[in-house]
């Protein structure tokens, strides 16, 4: 799994530790952790304290991967805040899209209702038309047989 993690000094044990801050959920998609959670990095570690680093846990809990984080920071910058995309303006999309998918969703029911209508209709004319075979054949058998 994947986290984004701040680099501090734990002065008492002389070594490094990550603070996880976010983990990543899905693609575009990460999760604050709110809780402090730690992982040592041993004493072979060397970081610049306060450094942000992408870090990939293995499911037991092991570093695979760990990099700088800024060229990632420097692409969220670069894809969502320098085109202007706010928190505002998402939550703006996500209103106008549920505003759409709810509008939809009654224009789906007209349209399932004007063909139930419609079909209700076929069956009735279906209907008539029949009645109206079955009137002239009656006739015309009362034509035929009265001559």
């Amino acid at each position: 799994m994947r986290y984004l993690a701040q680099v501090h000094k734990n002065e008492f044990l002389d070594q490094y530790h990550l603070r996880l801050l976010a983990r990543q959920e899905e693609d575009y998609l990460w999760t604050i952790i709110p809780e402090e959670a730690l992982i040592l990095l041993g004493k072979s570690h060397t970081m610049s304290e306060k450094l942000l680093v992408l870090v990939e846990l293995s499911p037991t809990g092991e570093i695979e991967r760990l990099e700088d984080a800024c060229d990632w920071v420097l692409k969220l910058v670069q894809t969502y805040l320098s085109s202007g995309i706010t928190p505002e303006f998402l939550q703006q999309e996500t209103e106008r899209a549920e505003e759409w998918r709810q509008s939809l969703t009654l224009q789906n029911q007209d349209l399932a209702r004007r063909t139930l209508e419609l079909e209700a209709r076929r069956e009735q004319i279906q209907a008539l038309e029949e009645s109206l075979k079955r009137d002239r054949n009656g006739t015309q058998k009362d034509i035929s047989s009265g001559s």
